[in-house]
């Protein structure tokens, strides 16, 4: 229960952050990725704020035996950098740059009931669909 609340606790600040940041309105984020034309570099700011926090907690959390909340970390095993990685960094790249929305923003802008955001999701979802059928086979 404890981690579930954490999670909840966790889900809503990211929320809130990609709110306060701008992250939400897909103009701000095309106008960010639009070096060339409108560039907004106010992302980057977020970014680099971001990391400034992220990087020494990680050091410090990752130097203890386990979690606070839960009996061991979960982090991911690998690390090769192979096709499948670039081909699905690339296309998620694509995605965000088309429509200026990747998934956690879509979710937290679905409750705008904005036909966009709506298909955006949907498409999201049916690609990972289409990724769990294609790894069972």
């Amino acid at each position: 229960m404890k981690e579930s609340i954490a999670a909840l606790l966790a889900g809503v600040l990211f929320g809130i952050g990609l709110a306060v940041s701008g992250m939400l309105i897909p103009d701000k984020v095309l106008n960010f990725l639009d070096v060339a034309g409108h560039w907004d570099p106010s992302l980057a700011l977020v970014m680099g704020g971001a990391l400034m926090v992220t990087i020494p907690g990680y050091y410090l959390v990752t130097r203890k035996s386990r979690p606070v909340l839960a009996e061991s970390f979960s982090l991911p095993s690998a690390t090769a950098i192979d096709g499948r990685l670039l081909l699905g960094a690339a296309m998620f790249g694509a995605g965000w740059g088309l429509s200026g929305l990747c998934p956690a923003p879509a979710l937290v802008n679905i409750t705008t009931g904005l036909v966009d955001v709506l298909v955006f999701v949907g498409a999201m979802l049916a690609g990972m669909l289409l990724h769990k059928l294609t790894q069972r086979a």
